[in-house]
């Protein structure tokens, strides 16, 4: 406990100072941040990841915490009392809307290339749980949320930070499952519902909520769900290819009515291919967003899985099948984008379309990525 007072007596007023201005360490200088808008975009998913990572686990905690959302569980909830599980609830209502403020200004203050973060998806736990959802439609809560969630989004729009979510796994709206289908469009709705109250959806794409297609009925199973989503849905929706069972092929038969999103990884891991931003798919893909500047998604193969693999090469995936890597394997996401090869190739897509970076170190992967993509020295 005394190391954590004198930590938040001597070095925290410094640095929520510079958290409050959304700059890291003071580690970009003046003219950084103050450089015209760019184009170009490189951003991270969900949680905010101090720079300092050998601080003990507990003062980490105290430092990130206001920047990342909290959470519970039904299990948890379930054995309260009404009054205690409806306060914990509203507790986390009023920190999560609040620690969405505090990481777009943090993402606000960078410079303006990592100006784009995906919002985690907890942010008004149980929201669609059959249990617990009547607590979200209580009139007082959902004042609160209009309140409070449009300040949010008219600081992104102010800091021009370009936001998105992704709904879990369990969002599959081209299921063959009828019961499953209603509760994906539910849980889809909750995330343009966060949207909405943040001011977004008006427009095509001024907010990007990603879903797998997933589910055996494929883009036909989307196709018909489409007409089903609200207005700020359909303006909102985009589809990524995923590495099993619906890759870009499939993807592309949504063109005309959504936004896509290439996921590169995926495709490598489905296929073995390094897809070019050349080739004639990714311009039908570009084409999908309709104006609106595209998203891809950017993930490698864990470090410790290619342990020795030279990062000035392209991994082979046919060779690493061959000594008997699994796809499966393969797919899951690196701490760091470690691999200069599969880095350059990745931002080669950076001139049409802004990157996510799916990482385990969230904003300190992005950061990295960024600073080899332009090779600068940070002050």
């Amino acid at each position: 406990m005394e190391v954590i007072k004198r930590y938040f007596d001597e070095v925290w007023p410094e640095e929520e100072a510079i958290l409050k201005l959304g700059l890291e360490q003071s580690r970009y200088s003046k003219a950084e941040r103050t450089k015209k808008k760019m184009t170009k975009r490189i951003g991270f998913a969900c949680k905010y990841m101090h720079p300092d990572q050998t601080q003990k686990k507990k003062l980490l905690e105290e430092i990130q915490r206001p920047l990342n959302t909290r959470s519970t569980t039904v299990a948890w909830l379930n054995r309260q009392t009404k009054e205690v599980a409806e306060e914990r609830l509203w507790d986390i209502m009023v920190h999560n809307i609040k620690s969405y403020y505090n990481l777009i200004e943090y993402v606000g203050g960078l410079p303006n290339e990592l100006r784009m973060v995906r919002l985690g998806s907890d942010v008004l736990p149980v929201y669609t749980e059959p249990t617990w959802s009547y607590f979200w439609r209580k009139d007082d809560v959902r004042a609160y949320c209009e309140k409070h969630f449009r300040p949010v989004g008219d600081l992104a729009r102010k800091l021009d930070v370009r936001l998105s979510m992704h709904p879990g796994q369990f969002t599959v709206l081209a299921s063959d499952n009828p019961d499953i289908v209603e509760r994906s469009i539910e849980e889809f709705e909750y995330h343009v519902d966060v949207a909405r109250w943040m001011g977004f959806g008006q427009q095509y794409q001024d907010f990007k909520i990603n879903v797998h297609i997933s589910g055996r009925k494929g883009p036909a199973g989307i196709i018909d769900v489409h007409p089903r989503l609200s207005p700020e849905a359909r303006n909102t929706i985009t589809i990524e290819n995923d590495e099993n069972s619906w890759g870009i092929e499939a993807s592309l038969e949504l063109r005309k009515h959504l936004a896509l999103v290439l996921d590169i990884h995926h495709h490598w891991v489905k296929t073995g291919e390094y897809i070019l931003p050349t080739d004639d798919r990714f311009s039908r893909i570009i084409d999908s967003w309709r104006g609106v500047r595209p998203v891809i998604h950017y993930s490698v193969s864990r470090e410790d899985l290619l342990i020795g693999h030279n990062t000035n090469t392209l991994p082979n995936m046919e060779e690493l099948l061959e000594q008997g890597f699994k796809k499966q394997k393969l797919r899951a996401h690196s701490d760091y984008m470690w691999n200069t090869a599969v880095n350059d190739w990745a931002l080669s897509f950076n001139e049409t379309a802004d990157i996510m970076v799916e990482s385990k170190a969230k904003n300190l992967a992005s950061q990295k990525l960024f600073e080899s993509s332009i090779n600068t020295v940070c002050v």
